[in-house]
């Protein structure tokens, strides 16, 4: 988590618009609010402000962050796999 009273960069305030977005999306947040929060983040100083414009909505997950998961599954059943057959080769 990162420290609320640290100031944020214009990267950290596109995270959050892109966030809002699929919000939006997701029927979470009409067109509206949206604007609203956008206006917000833009003028927001420290993580602590940029928070409070998502702080009401679900976290989701991130599509990168799903394909790490399938890609270390895919990697640990390979592993276990190549055990089972080192296995049965050796007796």
């Amino acid at each position: 988590m990162t420290d609320p009273h640290l100031r944020a960069s214009d990267a950290d305030r596109e995270r959050v618009v892109t966030a809002l977005e699929r919000h939006v999306a997701a029927g979470r947040l009409t067109l509206d609010e949206y604007a609203q929060r956008v206006s917000g983040v833009w003028a927001a100083v420290t993580h602590g402000e940029l928070a409070t414009y998502t702080r009401d909505l679900p976290h989701e997950e991130s599509p990168h962050h799903r394909q790490l998961l399938w890609v270390f599954l895919l990697a640990a059943g390979t592993l276990v796999l190549l055990a089972i057959v080192f296995g049965l080769a050796h007796h």
